[in-house]
């Protein structure tokens, strides 16, 4: 297949745009070229938002739109596409309002979420762009991404807590659910929609099952073969000051991707995945104050 990737320097695209390389598609990436470029992929260099005619002699199979924040993405990629096949957009969790019943599903109404803010309502007018003009797109909603590439400090600072033998301070009880999702199952289910095309447009995708803020701590010590010493922090200070993620647990029903998909990677598995590319590629990650915090204030 001939396919696009929007992005592929960082991440989610470019762990999309090597994942389908891999595979033997002819893989275009575009991006500004301000950044290295992965191997075995074409870059288009061009700015989404200024493309005049950058695409239109082009045809492809297939658009993988991992780098769609709001509506002004979407209308600016498709208003310089030319010819395209199927259309799919990586969305986010955070379309689904915290006031709803859990676990969200694809049949709830979107909403404003508090937590998540400008983030969640522009992901959902990205949505909402994307299908008024291409009806039969895809738009698949993930939780948290890790594994390898990721560049985000969440697990990245965990594994420096181990590495360094420091205690770990846990947010209030650290009862708190998260649901992540491998980036390598991401793009194994987009490959499935590419493949198999099923009639339903739009999917939350994810592992089925949660994992508490206690247990995440552990197997990501584990993966060093080392067990975590918990400190418990007061709710009352800042809970991103110290820790990666904000104090809101939800979960997503994957019942319609597991049918599509019924295995997905063991946690422990894509976690020692993602510590073998920290190792390998420490400068790469986007470090946040946190360990500076917790040595100055707690």
């Amino acid at each position: 297949m001939k396919i696009l990737v929007t992005g592929g320097t960082v991440f989610a695209s470019r762990y999309t745009a090597e994942y389908f390389a891999a595979r033997g598609d002819e893989v275009y990436v575009l991006n500004r070229g301000n950044r290295p470029q992965s191997e075995g992929v074409t870059l288009i260099k061009a700015d989404r938002h200024a493309l005049g005619d950058t695409l239109k002699s082009y045809s492809f199979d297939a658009v993988i739109d991992v780098c769609a924040y709001n509506e002004t993405d979407i209308r600016d990629l498709l208003d310089g596409l030319g010819e395209f096949g199927c259309y799919i957009m990586v969305s986010s969790s955070a379309v689904y309002s915290e006031t709803l019943q859990q676990p969200f599903n694809e049949g709830q109404t979107v909403g404003a979420n508090s937590i998540w803010g400008d983030y969640g309502t522009n992901k959902i007018a990205a949505e909402r762009a994307l299908l008024e003009r291409v009806p039969n797109a895809y738009i698949i909603r993930p939780p948290y991404l890790y594994g390898r590439m990721n560049n985000l400090y969440r697990e990245a600072f965990v594994f420096e807590c181990a590495e360094k033998n420091l205690p770990f301070y846990i947010p209030k009880d650290g009862k708190l659910p998260l649901q992540f999702f491998d980036i390598e199952d991401m793009c194994r289910f987009i490959e499935i929609l590419l493949d198999k095309r099923p009639e339903q447009r739009v999917f939350n995708v994810g592992n089925p099952e949660s994992v508490t803020v206690n247990g995440w701590i552990k197997r990501c010590y584990g993966i060093l073969g080392k067990r975590p010493v918990f400190v418990y922090v007061d709710g009352a200070i800042p809970q991103r000051s110290y820790f990666p993620f904000y104090d809101y647990g939800y979960i997503l029903d994957v019942s319609a991707m597991m049918e599509l998909m019924p295995e997905v990677k063991p946690l422990d598995e894509g976690l020692r995945q993602s510590y073998e590319w920290f190792e390998e590629n420490r400068e790469l990650v986007a470090r946040k104050p946190l360990l500076e915090f917790i040595a100055n204030n707690l």
